[in-house]
């Protein structure tokens, strides 16, 4: 277990989460290594205080090179594609990226004698869940390529902990949102409910499209579980400082679900502004409702989300009228 200030390779974190995560770590006295390609992330979500390593996990010497340089105590990875219709469309570059890359970075951190690793998972292995909330002994039931892959790597990290020693947290997101004080979620494009209601608030967007109004939920439309960016990060920090022979994978949600009709009403209530909506027919693949079971993170690691919808709504308004061209690629 890890309680004490240590070296730590952070995988994608120039990205929305491996920011925020890098930001709350480096705040706890840890040193930090960013490693990032920056074809989703950005120069300026780099948290000030990490090192950084442009470069790429299919270049075998820059990872001989780094972990030969570095002792490092552990790895977290947030270096994966994860827009689904993307996936839906280009399987391929999903698999080689968020599969083959991560079996490139275990095998070098394994033949350098690091065998502690945080990775991000997704409530996406669950596909449309058959009974809510999703536990963890839920079966895998991916219906797209990006919730696959994020399935093949638990399955690999498996097989590396029972017979190749790696210590490992597998922590399955379901929906991240919200903003710290410096950084925020800047997808291009965006797909994710909350900041495309905001933007629409922000008159960025001339309407949010509302996908499904005949749900079997209260008022229709699909309902999903949101959680804080920052409890997700105190997540990534209490699984680091527990990570032990015995694998831990654990759902990161707050176990409330909000429907989309409650996100928008939460949005117009914190921004002040009428938001147009266009009602359109559900999209294929789309779950009537997913909420997480979090009890396991909570017996393990002493973990539960402090933040509600409301608070990730007002810190992402903030983040956004804030940085209007978002990082300004």
């Amino acid at each position: 277990m890890l309680h004490t200030a240590v070296n730590l390779l952070v995988v994608g974190g120039a990205g929305y989460i491996g920011s925020i995560t890098t930001e709350l770590l480096l705040s706890r006295g840890h040193q930090v290594t960013i490693l990032d390609n920056f074809s989703t992330g950005y120069r300026d979500a780099l948290a000030k205080g990490a090192g950084v390593v442009s470069g790429d996990l299919s270049d075998d010497r820059l990872l001989d090179r780094l972990f030969t340089s570095n002792r490092y105590d552990a790895v977290l990875h947030f270096a994966a594609r994860i827009a689904v219709s993307e996936s839906m469309e280009h399987p391929g570059i999903y698999f080689a990226n968020n599969v083959g890359a991560v079996i490139q970075l275990v095998n070098s951190m394994l033949a350098h004698g690091v065998a502690r690793m945080v990775f991000s998972s997704t409530a996406a292995v669950y596909g449309i869940p058959a009974t809510v909330p999703v536990t963890e002994t839920a079966r895998f039931r991916p219906n797209n390529p990006y919730g696959a892959s994020k399935a093949v790597v638990e399955e690999l990290l498996r097989w590396y902990g029972e017979r190749a020693g790696l210590s490992y947290a597998s922590l399955r997101y379901f929906n991240a949102a919200g903003a710290s004080s410096l950084f925020g979620e800047d997808h291009r494009p965006e797909t994710h409910l909350i900041p495309l209601a905001v933007d629409a608030a922000l008159g960025r967007l001339s309407r949010l499209d509302l996908y499904g109004t005949d749900y079997p939920t209260k008022d229709g439309t699909a309902v999903r579980d949101y959680v804080h960016v920052l409890d997700l990060a105190q997540a990534h920090l209490l699984a680091l400082e527990q990570l032990s022979p015995r694998p831990l994978v654990c759902n990161l949600g707050s176990e409330r679900g909000y429907s989309v009709r409650e996100v928008i009403h939460t949005v117009r209530e914190v921004t002040g502004a009428e938001i147009p909506v266009r009602e359109a027919p559900r999209r294929e693949g789309d779950a009537p409702a997913t909420i997480a079971s979090s009890q396991r993170a909570h017996k393990r690691l002493g973990w539960r989300p402090t933040r509600g919808l409301r608070e990730m709504v007002e810190s992402c308004w903030r983040w956004r009228k804030n940085h209007p061209h978002g990082y300004g690629r």
